[in-house]
């Protein structure tokens, strides 16, 4: 390994043990529930929880925390979501029909707010409880309550009410107002509730909801900065899911129509990110071949500010992307969306790490990793909610973002040896799920 290989690896294991930091000491002592922001005081996203639960495994095999100290954190953290309260009550409740709420409240476990019942949150904490369960396998008595556990949460889930427009599942449930009016639909990050929800052995959804899943592919197949992909603007909706599933070489019909599968479609997708940021057609400051990346982040405020003398739209947290009549993009960089695309394009994501590290590390890299975004095109002092400008640099983010930062962790490990993945793939309610959706090849014919 010569100079500049190693100084990378040292960068991405620093990045790594980071991130890992943020889900293990920011958890609550009692609960072990993670905040779905930090430092701001915030309440709990059960995404978030659920990419705390697999950052546990991940923080054994790096060697950050002992397996007896990470099977005491994943236990008591399961342990707790289970026992919580659930009913069709809006308060008092942690959810409905094994459905959590979008958020909850660190101190009790409760329903923060007037938020949904989330069917996508619920599943992506779900893969987090799957993966634990998967990699907690010895004979003894905490780990195999692990599994008894996360079997038990699990199994309770009732997807099938979640079909109010059958065979597509609903993105939530409000206690006062019933279902929202919206289904899961088009290429996005909801693909993995819907291979949980067909491999589940209890109130499993017909396979046909696959089939009406793909057939809502908005975007369909198309051509985005010199790349062929079934495209989403946000590099999340390409991520989530891949956390856990290891899409190499496996396909469904649609991907098989296409003589490809949805990892390379990913590759594909952070090539073109990358391509926008070099055209930089919007001209926004920063942008270059090592420092790119439109997500789901934070940003500056919603607000009209000016920009190389235009009026320019700047949002808070908004889903930022490229490519589409939706796109967004206010020149807010999310370190979250290369560093999370690893495992995808490595020769690409490891300068972009690298420069971000380099060029702006003492404003936006923290002892918790990278902070949430930013923004260096915005260097008035205006009103900015979720951050601060800083005189010479630009807009920062003042917060770390659990379901940004969990991708960044899992992705690293799936880079570096393939840990997430190698532990999924004998999952076998995953298995079934995609053996379901009609996926074939590669691993899933031969899983280890």
């Amino acid at each position: 390994m010569g100079p500049s290989a190693a100084m990378q690896a040292g960068l991405i294991e620093d990045l790594a043990h980071r991130t890992f930091r943020y889900f293990w000491e920011t958890a609550d002592e009692k609960t072990g529930l993670v905040p779905d922001r930090f430092p701001t005081e915030s309440a709990c996203s059960v995404a978030g929880i659920g990419f705390a639960l697999t950052a546990c495994a991940i923080g054994v095999d790096r060697g950050y925390v002992t397996r007896a100290a990470a099977t005491e954190r994943v236990l008591r953290t399961l342990r707790f979501l289970y026992e919580l309260p659930q009913g069709p009550q809006a308060r008092g409740m942690s959810g409905y029909k094994g459905f959590f709420y979008h958020f909850l409240e660190p101190s009790d476990g409760l329903r923060a707010g007037d938020c949904e019942v989330s069917t996508v949150d619920t599943a992506l904490l779900l893969c987090g409880a799957l993966h634990v369960r998967e990699y907690f396998d010895a004979d003894v008595p905490d780990e195999i309550a692990i599994r008894r556990i996360a079997d038990a949460m699990f199994d309770r889930v009732d997807w099938r009410w979640a079909q109010v427009r059958p065979p597509s599942i609903a993105l939530g449930w409000l206690p006062d107002k019933g279902f929202l009016p919206y289904d899961w639909r088009g290429y996005n990050e909801a693909a993995i509730l819907y291979l949980l929800a067909m491999g589940a052995r209890e109130n499993a959804v017909d396979a046909s909801a696959w089939s009406v899943w793909t057939s809502t592919y908005r975007r369909k197949w198309t051509t985005f900065n010199g790349q062929q992909t079934l495209h989403f603007p946000s590099l999340f909706g390409h991520q989530y899911a891949a956390v856990w599933v290891d899409f190499r070489g496996i396909n469904d019909a649609f991907m098989r129509s296409h003589n490809t599968d949805y990892f390379e479609n990913s590759r594909r997708a952070v090539y073109a990110q990358r391509a926008y940021a070099i055209l930089n057609p919007q001209r926004w400051e920063g942008y270059g071949p090592d420092m790119w990346g439109l997500t789901a982040c934070d940003g500056p405020g919603d607000m009209i500010a000016r920009h190389q003398g235009e009026a320019r739209r700047f949002r808070g947290y908004w889903a930022r992307g490229a490519g589409g009549a939706d796109a967004f993009d206010d020149g807010t960089i999310a370190p979250t969306a290369a560093a999370s695309s690893i495992a995808f394009a490595t020769e690409i994501v490891l300068p972009a790490i690298e420069a971000m590290v380099a060029r702006h590390g003492q404003h936006i890299y923290t002892p918790y990793g990278f902070l949430d975004s930013f923004n260096t095109s915005l260097r008035v002092d205006v009103d900015v909610r979720f951050g601060r400008i800083v005189p010479g640099f630009g807009w920062v983010a003042m917060d770390h973002i659990a379901i940004d930062q969990g991708p960044i962790l899992a992705m690293i490990a799936n880079y570096t040896d393939g840990a997430v993945w190698q532990a999924m793939d004998d999952c076998e309610i995953l298995q079934r799920g995609l053996k379901r959706a009609g996926f074939s090849g590669g691993w899933l014919d031969y899983p280890s």
